[in-house]
């Protein structure tokens, strides 16, 4: 046997040692729901470094590069000592979480690994330790809940996430409690099979989305609060929730609009998130609140959660939402980030340079199956992957008719959405319904005139407004500009003097995302172009946010 030196061995020793003494331990090891805090504290870390980085890892045997998201040990006001301590809300991925620390120096930044905002992803070369695993309790009920129209005024929808496929059902009644109707829940899911690209389709982006169960609720009262749970008797009930249902007799109608909106996490990971969309989400909660038993309804018209291809931010995006849309219905139309990839079936020649990668390879199918909105339109991938849905729809409420339409998928004259398009809008009844909403993501009108959305602009202004102007449109609202503009009643880039013929134009993508200019130059946005604000153009702003809209029909 081979003898090491003495002063071999020792540094050996020596070197083990400090090894070893790094600890971490996170606390409490078992939660509720999502939301639920842990703290996360450290010792001994030898000579610490401003780079040195605590890993999220769900599930808990994910590769080093693989985190779902970091924190610097430098937020801890203690770092320096080699101690401290980091608490965090943790969103249910239906896997257990474990967190790593990992050392990591300037010197050893690399400069071809970064992320969306190009900061450089942090380094796994030096793992120091890793905690004790982190999961959640059963027997909570379902999460993610989230209301929405269907095709028939006394339904409402409600659709939740969950751990497995095994039967659950919405229970509902005028009372807590007091339940007078039940209904078993339809169950989809997707696979990373379906996903079409990278990320989506990666073990990087990829995690397990759980099971998509969509219950409908019938036979509702107009106008009446009702009260409701999801889930089983076997596995959980969800807490007590409560809607107002739809009332097609109310001369009113109060409506919650945006796009943009995205979501945010308490730490960094490979895309940006958006901060702002916290504010948004409180202050509509706030004027739910306030309006009592009123009903009303969300409507965020594309880019919805930013995922992008990492699924984990679909979670948080619900988990986000459900204190609103587990209270109104929460209502959707599709945007580039949830749908553009390379090999999309539709992509004319004057739309190569609209169409991209911004969905991250998800080509719609998280979309598709989170949400149901109403009427049956779709789209084949091309693919395994299962049908776009949610392209093209409308609903009535109150005083308004509502029409949803697709920007990312066929909408030229001949298409089936422009049939639909053009019959639904040549069919509303307007002594029932004075006003007439269309939305949809890419604007037809923005003074952000970013070359490369020129084509699509050109081709909504040829194929879209005619129909618009001679069906008497009130208000076409849009996203895809992070910023609000409103333009005056206007065809063919003329103002009129009234919205008959000459509809007004919104750009309301400010929910969330902060990416365009603020219409001013910005010291951190170099390069952000800013455009010159026309006579057609009436208010610009550029603030986060949400407009609330309460059309009143007058006798």
């Amino acid at each position: 046997m081979m003898k090491l030196p003495i002063f071999l061995l020792l540094l050996s020793l020596t070197t083990q040692t400090s090894l070893s003494k790094v600890t971490i331990s996170v606390t409490p090891t078992t939660l509720q729901k999502s939301g639920d805090t842990v703290t996360i504290s450290w010792s001994n870390v030898d000579s610490p470094s401003k780079l040195d980085w605590l890993g999220l890892y769900s599930p808990p045997d994910s590769p080093h590069d693989h985190f779902i998201g970091y924190k610097f040990l430098s937020s801890s006001p203690s770092w320096q000592s080699g101690s401290g301590s980091i608490s965090l809300p943790i969103t249910n991925l239906r896997s257990n979480y474990s967190f790593r620390i990992f050392h990591w120096t300037e010197s050893e930044i690399n400069p071809k690994r970064h992320d969306h905002d190009h900061n450089p992803l942090p380094g796994t070369a030096h793992f120091l330790a890793e905690s004790d695993v982190v999961g959640f309790e059963s027997g909570h009920g379902p999460e993610q809940i989230h209301l929405a129209y269907t095709d028939v005024e006394d339904e409402m929808r409600v659709m939740f996430v969950v751990g497995d496929g095994e039967e659950r059902s919405v229970k509902w009644g005028e009372r807590d409690g007091e339940w007078s109707h039940v209904s078993v829940a339809r169950v989809v899911r997707y696979e990373r099979e379906d996903m079409c690209d990278a990320p989506a389709n990666g073990s990087i982006g990829w995690r397990d989305p759980g099971w998509i169960h969509d219950g409908v609720m019938k036979d509702l009262k107009k106008g009446v609060r009702y009260c409701y749970q999801v889930g089983s008797d076997s596995k959980g009930w969800s807490k007590t929730r409560s809607f107002v249902s739809r009332n097609g007799d109310s001369d009113e109608t109060i409506a919650f609009l945006f796009g943009d909106m995205g979501t945010s996490t308490p730490y960094a990971t490979f895309i940006r998130t958006q901060d702002e969309s916290i504010s948004t989400m409180k202050w509509i909660l706030r004027d739910i609140e306030a309006i009592g038993d009123k009903h009303a309804f969300v409507s965020h018209i594309g880019d919805i959660s930013y995922a992008r291809g990492y699924s984990w931010l679909w979670d948080h995006f619900f988990t986000q939402i459900e204190p609103v849309a587990s209270k109104v219905p929460y209502h959707v139309c599709i945007g580039n980030h949830e749908y553009d990839w390379p090999l999309q079936p539709w992509k004319p020649d004057w739309a190569n340079a609209v169409y991209g990668t911004d969905g991250g390879g998800e080509c719609g199918v998280p979309y598709s199956l989170k949400f149901n909105m109403p009427g049956n339109s779709s789209d084949s991938t091309g693919t395994r992957a299962p049908a776009t849905r949610n392209l093209y729809y409308s609903f009535d409420t109150g005083a308004v008719h509502f029409v949803y339409i697709s920007t990312e998928t066929n909408f030229v004259a001949g298409s089936s959405q422009y049939n639909f398009i053009k019959q639904d809008l040549e069919s509303v009844d307007r002594s029932k319904t004075p006003f007439v909403v269309v939305q949809g993501h890419r604007p037809m009108y923005t003074t952000s005139n970013e070359n490369r959305d020129t084509p699509m602009r050109n081709k909504l202004l040829e194929h879209l407004e005619p129909l618009f102007a001679k069906y008497n449109v009130t208000l076409a609202l849009w996203g895809h500009v992070h910023r609000y503009e409103r333009f005056c009643p206007v065809n063919n880039f003329i103002c009129g003097s009234t919205w008959k013929g000459f509809p007004v134009h919104a750009v309301i993508g400010m929910g969330g995302q902060d990416w365009q200019s603020i219409w001013e130059p910005r010291p951190d946005h170099p390069n952000d172009p800013i455009f010159p604000q026309p006579a057609r153009s009436m208010f610009r702003g550029g603030s986060s946010g949400t407009p609330n809209w309460l059309p009143q029909r007058r006798s």
